[in-house]
């Protein structure tokens, strides 16, 4: 949260130098304080345990937050009970006619396929085309990343040739930005997909700003340059032991999976991952509730 200081103390203008967030009396006034109202486009299949990663990420701050669950009416989740649906989701029909501060939409295992032979693509471009009007700033993850950089800016997405899988070192390309205020000069992050967008299609789009890069995993985040929209290629969300489970999983489906990159220690999978992503994880959430939804 922003300091609060009188409009003409001296401090105010070092302190905005060094990248430090202060609110001056004459803002501070003016502001309508409110609980923000967030949605989230829950696409993954297993939704009990990515809303839980997300509303724990949510719940990091000093913010009131008041959350709508949403899921596709396209689309039967098989690995949902459908009494936890029907208590806790509603579907875009339900939700079209309110206004949200803010919206996140999930990734999902559908990476190996074209957009359009996703069975719930027409109502994702439609839930997409919506929140421009009726979201402030939209969070995208994963493949919900990769869905809307194509369906907003005809950005088209790769395959990597085998899946990319672990915790990639970071570099933030502008650290002076709002949605990286705080972080460190390497910063960490899980990565789960088969697919990724190059910096070189995103920056044919003067609307777009790539914030964060991998050296081995690409692109990172990338931000509209009105705050509106939020694209994360990885799960910053996952828990420790997320890539365990997906890893264990693949190897049941005998699909002879890749060892997560830089996750087990020594590459041992009956080793306990070390957490390296969790602070910045929250900062990026907390930043973007803050700087792209509260503030704006």
């Amino acid at each position: 949260m922003p300091i609060r200081i009188q409009d003409n103390l001296p401090a105010a203008r070092i302190l905005e130098s060094e990248n430090i967030f202060v609110m001056t009396e004459h803002r501070a006034a003016h502001q309508d304080i409110r609980p923000l109202q967030i949605v989230i486009l829950n696409l993954m299949p297993t939704k009990v345990e990515t809303e839980t990663q997300l509303l724990r990420l949510l719940g990091n701050s000093p913010l009131q937050v008041d959350i709508d669950l949403m899921q596709t009416a396209t689309h039967t989740s098989k690995n949902t009970s459908k009494e936890h649906l029907l208590e806790f989701y509603h579907t875009f029909d339900q939700l079209r006619q309110n206004k949200y501060d803010g919206m996140i939409i999930t990734g999902a295992p559908v990476e190996t396929l074209d957009f359009t032979e996703v069975d719930y693509w027409d109502e994702l471009c439609a839930i997409m085309d919506w929140s421009l009007t009726n979201v402030y700033s939209t969070l995208h993850i994963c493949w919900g990343a990769q869905a809307g950089l194509y369906h907003h800016y005809q950005v088209p997405k790769y395959s990597t040739g085998k899946k990319l899988s672990g915790i990639y070192k970071h570099r933030p390309l502008d650290p002076n930005h709002p949605l990286l205020r705080g972080f460190d000069e390497v910063f960490y992050m899980p990565h789960s997909r088969f697919t990724q967008v190059t910096q070189q299609d995103i920056e044919q789009h003067d609307a777009l700003q790539v914030l964060a890069l991998a050296e081995t995993a690409g692109v990172a985040i990338v931000a509209a340059r009105d705050a509106r929209q939020v694209f994360v290629t990885g799960h910053c969300e996952y828990d420790r032991m997320t890539l365990a489970k997906e890893y264990n999983r693949d190897i049941q489906r005998g699909l002879s999976p890749e060892i997560p990159y830089h996750y087990f220690p020594d590459n041992n999978p009956e080793a306990v991952p070390p957490m390296l992503w969790r602070s910045h994880a929250n900062l990026l959430f907390s930043n973007w509730l803050n700087y792209f939804v509260y503030q704006q």
